[in-house]
């Protein structure tokens, strides 16, 4: 079954610097790194001690205030450094690989007799609960709350994002296996936005899918929910990455946590983008390698250039991202920039900005925010990007000052700060949209949730 869905407030970010449709393996990481902040609110407790070995799929660490959630090794080999923070906050957790590649087995699971309790088990124990993620406060999800629905995006229309369908392409079997066992753990159904056209989740079973039309964030998850069944108060539903439903079906199928990733390395900074076939984790130097650069002063990004983590050329790719970007880094200043035409830059305003001239228009971005952090600003431009039906400004100035019945009144419990980031990147007050909602959710998750 298939309904439409139109999206007509947003913004597509044209980025020079797309991924050729190729795909290219990547050599083994000799390390790879864990960082809990990629699993929101988690409280982590090793498992495990520095010089110890592991096998893959092993426990790294699990949740502290619920010990079923656990967070495992995408290699085997052995851990050699736990960073800390202020503290004794944990960072990061770096793996070395040993190359035996040594693998956890969980046992097969066939998902059309397993019941819903067997699955959940066996996705606690298995490290994969953690692709599982609840809205509201978009954190991973509760395995003892059951979801009204399931919802799933099948195309990503973020800057420079990988091509869903070209990067699943030969993983159907391992999708519908995940479908088919996550379409027992709700009691509504599990939707899935695709592109019109030919779709890889076109032609599976246990879903409803709905063809979504229009800008970014047509591709984002919380724009489908919006459109298709908002959440109310008192209400939870899941969201899964699609790439991370290829890790989930493999597991039930094989028994073993399979942590590929297919992961475009896009941006005008590289000399060859190209898509890569490397692990969760991965030395982002391992893949730079593959593409080659343009230049050294450069902002690698793990994530798109709108949500993602900055991180260092040495850095790890993040738990749950199929993306990095690569722009130039901007730490240059037009003098009297804002006196003069501009037709390199992207605007959804039309004083003294171009674009809207040539809609298709590809363009070279660097990180430059083009002005200061100031007061809010009432210009109506929020509004014409944000296709939620929510007051944007309204709730970002309620989470300022920490309203929490005007938070929900406004409708928080839709939200996660990915919905604020095009809202962030145009706005004219430079202030941090994505940040702000995050802390009003979890403000919200720790009076309320």
């Amino acid at each position: 079954m298939s309904k439409d869905i139109r999206v007509s407030k947003g913004l597509d970010l044209r980025l020079k610097g797309e991924a050729e449709k190729v795909i290219v393996d990547a050599a083994q990481p000799k390390t790879v790194a864990i960082r809990p902040a990629d699993f929101h609110l988690i409280t982590p407790k090793m498992a495990i001690k520095e010089g110890e070995k592991l096998k893959k799929g092993e426990t790294v660490f699990y949740h502290r205030d619920n010990p079923e959630i656990k967070v495992v090794s995408p290699i085997s080999g052995t851990l050699t450094k736990i960073e800390r923070g202020a503290r004794r906050k944990i960072l990061s957790i770096t793996i070395e690989t040993d190359g035996a590649n040594e693998t956890a087995d969980f046992g097969t699971l066939d998902v059309q007799s397993a019941s819903p309790e067997q699955i959940k088990q066996r996705l606690l124990e298995s490290g994969c609960w953690v692709f599982v993620e609840q809205r509201p406060y978009a954190v991973v999800a509760s395995p003892g709350k059951t979801p009204r629905d399931i919802f799933i995006s099948g195309f990503d229309t973020n800057p420079l994002a990988v091509d869903l369908d070209f990067a699943l392409r030969g993983k159907e079997k391992e999708i519908q296996a995940a479908l088919t066992a996550f379409a027992k753990l709700t009691t509504g159904a599990i939707h899935v936005g695709v592109r019109e056209g030919n779709s890889v989740f076109n032609n599976f079973s246990e879903v409803v899918t709905h063809q979504v039309k229009g800008p970014h964030p047509a591709g984002n998850v919380g724009t489908q929910i919006a459109k298709i069944g908002p959440v109310n108060k008192g209400e939870v539903v899941w969201t899964v990455k699609a790439q991370n439903l290829a890790i989930i079906g493999e597991m039930l199928l094989t028994g073993k946590f399979n942590p590929e990733r297919i992961v475009a390395v896009a941006g005008s900074s590289l000399e060859t983008p190209k898509y890569i076939r490397t692990q969760i984790g991965a030395e982002v130097s391992s893949l730079l390698s593959v593409t080659g650069l343009k230049e050294d002063n450069v902002r690698v990004i793990s994530g798109n250039v709108l949500t993602g983590d900055k991180i260092s050329k040495d850095g790890h790719l993040g738990y749950n991202d199929n993306l990095i970007s690569v722009i130039p880094e901007g730490d240059d200043y037009e003098f009297f920039g804002w006196n003069k035409p501009i037709f390199d830059k992207v605007s959804t305003s039309r004083a003294m900005t171009f674009s809207w001239l040539n809609p298709k228009k590809k363009y070279e971005l660097n990180t430059n925010t083009n002005g200061e952090h100031r007061a809010f600003v009432m210009t109506g431009s929020y509004e014409e990007v944000f296709p939620l039906d929510i007051y944007p400004l309204q709730i970002l100035k309620a989470c300022k000052v920490k309203d929490l019945d005007q938070m929900e009144a406004l409708g928080m419990y839709e939200v996660a700060p990915e919905d604020f980031a095009l809202t962030e990147f145009i706005c004219v007050s430079k202030q941090p949209h994505q940040k702000i909602i995050r802390d009003g959710l979890d403000l919200m998750y720790k009076e309320i949730g």
